[in-house]
């Protein structure tokens, strides 16, 4: 088969195009899917430069998981296709299903995983023609969009979810979202209206009105600080996927009570905390990884009942990978970059 495999860590020349991958072999309680469409993302970018590494650089934790990633790898977190064959212990009428693979992945090879892998990080993913993963983890969803366009859906709006799902986000309640025009603050844009919640977006002002369709009730920019914006303490909720130097406006408009989701850093990791506005506000922190049980599942079913629609803002062929990477990494796009596989 065909696709891209990663060859190390460094610059986009790590990604590799080959056309004489062998095909997977479904085994105990998988499933093989001709992979359709993949989209480009955070995780896959860092793991290729070694970002997630705290370490002295020789990147033994430079994944998810925190473990040494095996070499080469074909990644791809997001993957739209249908199921082509199954393994032992799988329905044979779930051949022709078409399916979105779940990321986060608590089963591999037939068993359980006592620390969750990401697909294409832990094992291959979706930059190839074909690709496996258990069977649980491949859901089934009836729509009539294209494959491009429910590739846009899995990583991005699957943390999203679980962002919200976590800080228990009600109808009502007032959400601040940081990194609002990205695949993951855009999607928690759309799912935190579709909660009927008062959604402020952070993004720059060029971005503004793509946001305010999307759901959105106010914006303010990215180098506004909050407070003087919106006012102190007037925020139930702040979803953030920046960090960065920041961080502490975002703790002095949380209400006392109030709760701060984070899966991201992309303003930088490392941030200033005073303790104090932690304790005296009572507020609750979460950090936002492995998605609770029921997260991949609800978010199938709002995208079968179009609560939530894709934004799809480029396409590239799989083999023009670098291009879209070099693309996504401009931010100038709202929404996903998706490489048309199939």
């Amino acid at each position: 088969m065909w696709g891209v495999v990663l060859t190390g860590h460094g610059g986009p020349e790590m990604l590799e195009w080959r056309d004489d991958l062998a095909v997977p072999v479904p085994g105990q309680n998988e499933v093989l899917i001709e992979v359709g469409a993949a989209a480009v993302n955070n995780t896959d970018i860092n793991t290729r430069t070694a970002w997630y590494s705290k370490g002295d650089g020789d990147a033994a934790d430079a994944t998810w998981a925190g473990a040494p990633l095996e070499l080469p790898r074909i990644q791809g977190i997001d993957a739209c296709g249908r199921i082509i064959a199954v393994g032992d212990g799988v329905d044979t009428g779930r051949i022709g299903e078409r399916v979105l693979v779940e990321p986060c992945l608590v089963e591999a090879a037939g068993k359980p995983l006592e620390t969750p892998w990401y697909f294409g990080s832990e094992c291959d993913g979706g930059f190839s023609q074909f690709t496996k993963v258990a069977a649980r983890h491949a859901h089934k969803i009836d729509s009539d969009l294209t494959d491009i366009e429910l590739a846009s859906f899995p990583c991005s709006y699957s943390t999203a979810e679980n962002m919200l799902t976590r800080a228990g986000v009600k109808e009502g309640e007032s959400v601040l979202v940081t990194g609002a025009s990205g695949g993951v603050g855009s999607a928690a844009v759309q799912l935190a209206s579709a909660r009927n919640a008062n959604v402020i977006a952070v993004t720059s002002p060029t971005k503004a009105e793509d946001l305010l369709k999307l759901g959105a009730a106010k914006t303010i920019g990215r180098d506004e600080e909050p407070a003087t914006a919106l006012g102190q303490s007037c925020v139930d909720v702040v979803v953030d996927l920046v960090a960065g130097p920041n961080f502490p406006w975002l703790l002095d408009i949380l209400r006392p009570g109030g709760r701060y989701a984070v899966a991201g850093a992309i303003g930088g990791p490392i941030v200033e905390l005073d303790v104090r506005t932690l304790y005296l506000k009572d507020l609750r922190f979460f950090g936002c990884t492995k998605l609770e049980p029921e997260v991949f599942g609800n978010l199938v079913k709002r995208i079968e009942r179009k609560e939530i629609r894709p934004l799809v803002a480029e396409t590239y062929p799989l083999r023009e990978i670098a291009a879209a990477q070099d693309a996504f990494m401009k931010k100038g796009h709202v929404g996903k970059i998706v490489l048309e596989v199939a």
